[in-house]
């Protein structure tokens, strides 16, 4: 029993010790994924431009398409879809002008 006792008082001293090491000030792990998120904006920034023009040209060819049949609502579409491109890259320049 005093085996165990010491044993397990070693263990919960090595354990505290490590755990008190491994704290640090938390500072650089802070700089350390703030640099990390950072590095995303840009490749994400890009990937948001390309899904608003893959979302236009779907937008131009729907609209077209509505156009050619002669359907009344045409105005209608084009502004939605014209909107929903606005939108992209608009969110995306913003979001990289508040965090960057």
């Amino acid at each position: 029993m005093t085996k165990k006792r010491i044993y397990l008082s070693a263990m919960t001293l090595l354990v505290t010790v490590f755990n008190l090491l491994a704290q640090g000030d938390g500072k650089s792990g802070i700089t350390q994924a703030t640099q990390m998120v950072t590095g995303y904006f840009e490749p994400a920034t890009y990937l948001i431009y390309a899904i608003g023009a893959v979302v236009g040209l779907i937008g131009g060819v729907k609209v077209y398409s509505k156009f050619s049949a002669g359907d009344p609502d045409t105005s209608k579409t084009a502004a939605s879809w014209f909107g929903a491109c606005i939108f992209l890259i608009v969110a995306a320049t913003i979001l990289r002008s508040f965090f960057l």
